[in-house]
């Protein structure tokens, strides 16, 4: 792939193949992600349609239905089935701890999901969740909006067909000040009994997926080194767990071929998202890269020459519905399953032990 084609490329859907019919989705969570980024981009979908919202407010299930025309459920009226007809899938953006049940539930009722990253607070969770999926049939999609995002889906053909040579060094930061905003130090975020830790579950998962996408290759080992202030450093209840959240996190990661990874997530501080990838003959840096419908500029310098764009691809959330209903329609399995959520919590969770041990520790294949 050439640079005039890699430009074009990050504005097409490589994977549309125009099928008919559409997916009613049932958006389970009702935060202030699924009403101002995921329900709007459910709308504005080619494949997608809202079919049904569950809250535990229903005040708020009400306004939300009748804004849409969807169907207001509870939480348990949704795990008992009940308007089951209304929706085709489900997408789960409830706490990252509840995934597991609403996924369950949804499994159980023959629904198709697609969830929030992380798939899960725990490995084991996440584990049971993707054997929920499989059980039952249905598919099961990890929500990794940049895998969707032609820039990003261009950039990974690049890399493949040797743009760059052989990569040798990735590196990227998300920092998210989680207090900025009109919530508090009591948000679930702050929870890592319900985060499963703090900024790398939260955003620390974006350069880190991104980052596995590009190079189409898993870490084998982690160093981590974490730190927190208050109200960030509360523990969960067992004194001996490794995870707290985590308000600030460096994590050193060995990729395959001597890919060596190096991120950070940071809850505190002025918030910016890149990503860079080195390799023996080029490099690619892409600018504000992972907020939602946010502008990315890529750089590259290559053997071949130097380019940057920017102002091109497209809403990587609706993309990313619109890809999911995709999958549904043709049965297609989606590039980032179950499984792929799978093994970003247990990298996630090597990262939390090494931080605490101070020590190298090995991802466990899932």
């Amino acid at each position: 792939m050439d640079l005039q084609a890699l430009v074009d490329a990050a504005s097409t859907r490589d994977w549309d193949t125009d099928p008919d019919g559409t997916v009613s989705v049932a958006v389970v969570g009702l935060g202030n992600y699924a009403r101002n980024v995921s329900i709007p981009a459910i709308g504005a979908g080619d494949y997608t349609d809202l079919g049904a919202v569950v809250s535990g407010d229903p005040e708020k299930a009400a306004r939300v239905a009748d804004e849409h025309g969807a169907v207001a459920l509870d939480y348990e009226a949704y795990v008992e089935g009940e308007a089951v007809g209304a929706y085709d899938a489900v997408y789960v953006a409830t706490p990252n701890r509840i995934h597991l049940d609403q996924i369950r539930a949804a499994a159980g009722h023959g629904k198709h999901v697609i969830c929030e990253k992380p798939l899960e607070a725990t490995t084991e969770r996440a584990a049971a969740a993707v054997d929920a999926c499989d059980e039952a049939g249905v598919t099961l999609m990890t929500a990794y909006r940049m895998q969707a995002d032609p820039v990003i889906r261009a950039l990974g053909s690049f890399v493949a067909a040797g743009g760059i040579g052989e990569p040798t060094k990735a590196m990227g930061e998300f920092t998210f000040p989680v207090l900025a905003g009109s919530k508090g130090p009591e948000q679930w975020r702050l929870d890592a009994e319900l985060a499963g830790g703090g900024a790398l579950m939260d955003v620390g998962v974006y350069p880190l997926n991104t980052t596995r996408y590009l190079l189409g290759a898993d870490p084998g080992a982690v160093e981590a080194m974490a730190r927190a202030s208050e109200p960030f450093g509360d523990r969960p209840d067992d004194p001996g767990s490794p995870r707290f959240a985590d308000e600030h996190v460096h994590v050193l990661a060995e990729f395959p071929e001597g890919v060596v990874g190096e991120f950070t997530a940071s809850f505190s501080g002025e918030a910016g998202t890149w990503l860079e990838l080195v390799g023996s003959d080029g490099r690619i840096r892409v600018e504000n890269a992972f907020v939602p419908d946010g502008e990315r500029t890529v750089r590259l310098s290559t053997d071949a020459g130097d380019v940057e764009f920017s102002g091109v691809g497209a809403d990587e959330t609706r993309e990313e519905f619109d890809y999911f209903a995709h999958c549904v329609l043709t049965g297609t399995p989606p590039e980032p399953d179950g499984r792929d959520g799978l093994t970003d919590v247990a990298v996630m969770g090597a990262a939390y032990e090494a931080a605490a041990t101070g020590g190298r520790v090995a991802v466990e294949r899932q």
